[in-house]
């Protein structure tokens, strides 16, 4: 049996050996250890990594024009981050999710793959810190604190930008069927009771107009985390770093990542603030609440099929019972729900994660970035899978609506105009006693004739305000 070649690596507290194959080092090691929380390492946020890599290749940038990173050094780091960026090396990212430090364990598991691979493209073996070093050459001119809440803020830009197409595609499913269902007359509820007629269209458009306004607020949420603290180093005095580099390094970041980022005007303040995690987190938290709203009324509307609502059909996906043969449930929106209900949790760690934050540092960013990363990744899925598995597929059943927006109570407001406030209150009393249909009752007194109940009931006539029809 051979036996893997080992490489030894020192820290301050001691040595360690570890794979020579492996392109971390010993502190992402010590990290593995520490913290086997969650089983999930960093690398399950693509973006984070992506994010990690491309400070790091803006910082290398800026050093070697501030003559402070030789040009080999600078070209050899430059050209890992990219790889990175691009894909590679990304099972290499292997700390857990949760972990204490502030996010340092992240950080140095980035130093350390990038010093690696840098190495290896210089034709050194991996660990050979004397030539390429993980801290004095990857993380120069920066600290965790820095590095750490601005990659955050650059893997959420792109994320928010994806769960905003998602949430697109679902809008415009919606649309699709608030255009087809324009014409199909039914009755509206209040507090689960009949109120008055409205139609299908109508009802889904309401789900249009709410997720194009959480569009919006997302755009705007989106804004504030374009807001950065990379050069602040420690706690925002900047020490250890150019006057120049906060500028520097911030144009070579958005020239890479096309990213509007800029620089926070006070980096104390901004190294120590977690306040635009807590204001994305709420919009999140708003769109989640929404959309379980409408899953809701998907789910209610749905349901039956014989001794439910069953005013609108949703595609069946598979079989609802290991018991009961026939039965479909509504799976799709009952998972969106559950997103929701997560998200509406991830909020309130976020919340008091911010909240938890001691003088100059938050030291519990990595469980935001958790909770967040999951928000929106979760959301998207979400809003893609109603969109495509049950949106898209969504009929209704226009005669058993018809009829009972005929038999309903409700229908005497629409007449009340037409046969008089008495006239309406006795019919709706003798309807409900009697189980009688309003529209035949109408009929059977004399009060309307057919053409002119049927003239009533036109969609364009019982949903909108306008002038009474003509009875004549």
């Amino acid at each position: 049996m051979s036996q893997t070649t080992q490489r030894i690596e020192h820290d301050l507290l001691g040595d360690r050996s570890l794979s020579a194959d492996a392109y971390y080092g010993v502190h992402t090691l010590r990290a593995v250890e520490n913290f086997p929380i969650t089983g999930t390492p960093i690398s399950i946020y693509p973006d984070l990594v992506r994010a990690l890599a491309a400070i790091k290749q803006a910082a290398a940038l800026t050093n070697s024009e501030l003559g402070l990173l030789d040009s080999e050094r600078t070209d050899a780091i430059v050209r890992a981050c990219e790889e990175i960026r691009a894909g590679a090396l990304h099972e290499h990212f292997v700390v857990d999710v949760i972990q204490g430090g502030a996010g340092t364990s992240t950080n140095m598991n980035a130093n350390e793959v990038i010093a690696n691979r840098a190495l290896e493209l210089l034709g050194h073996a991996k660990g050979d810190y004397a030539r390429l070093h993980p801290n004095e050459h990857v993380n120069m001119s920066q600290s965790t604190n820095d590095v750490y809440p601005t990659a955050l803020k650059l893997a959420g830009y792109e994320g928010i930008l994806r769960l905003i197409e998602a949430m697109d595609v679902l809008r415009a499913a919606f649309h699709e069927k608030a255009v087809e269902f324009a014409d199909v007359l039914k009755m509206g509820r209040t507090q689960l009771q009949d109120a008055v007629p409205m139609t299908v269209g109508q009802e889904f458009s309401t789900y249009v107009v709410m997720l194009g306004e959480d569009i919006e607020r997302l755009k705007e949420a989106v804004l504030l985390i374009c807001e950065i603290n990379l050069g602040a180093t420690a706690i925002g005095t900047g020490i250890n770093a150019h006057p120049d580099y906060a500028a520097l390094v911030r144009r070579h970041l958005a020239e890479i990542t096309g990213i509007p980022v800029l620089t926070a005007p006070n980096l104390v303040e901004a190294t120590q603030d977690c306040g635009s995690f807590v204001q994305l987190s709420g919009v999140l938290k708003r769109v989640a609440v929404k959309l379980s709203k409408v899953c809701n009324d998907l789910r209610l509307l749905s349901s039956g099929p014989r001794a439910g609502f069953g005013e609108i059909n949703l595609p069946a996906r598979q079989a609802g019972s290991s018991i009961m043969p026939g039965k479909v449930n509504p799976v799709i929106p009952e998972v969106v729900n559950q997103i929701a209900y997560e998200v509406i949790g991830n909020d309130m760690t976020i919340s008091f994660a911010a909240e938890a934050g001691q003088l100059q540092l938050n030291a519990f960013e990595p469980i935001i970035a958790h909770s967040l990363f999951k928000s929106v990744t979760h959301l998207r899925a979400g809003c893609l899978t109603l969109a495509e598995r049950c949106v898209r597929g969504i009929t209704v059943n226009r005669e058993f609506l018809r009829r009972s927006v005929e038999n309903s109570i409700g229908l005497v407001t629409a007449l009340n105009p037409y046969i008089g406030y008495a006239n309406a209150t006795g019919i709706a009393q003798e309807a409900l006693v009697g189980g009688h249909s309003v529209y035949e009752l109408v009929l059977d007194k004399g009060l309307l004739t057919r053409a002119q109940l049927d003239e009533i009931l036109k969609p364009e006539v019982l949903t909108q305000p306008r002038a009474l029809v003509g009875l004549a």
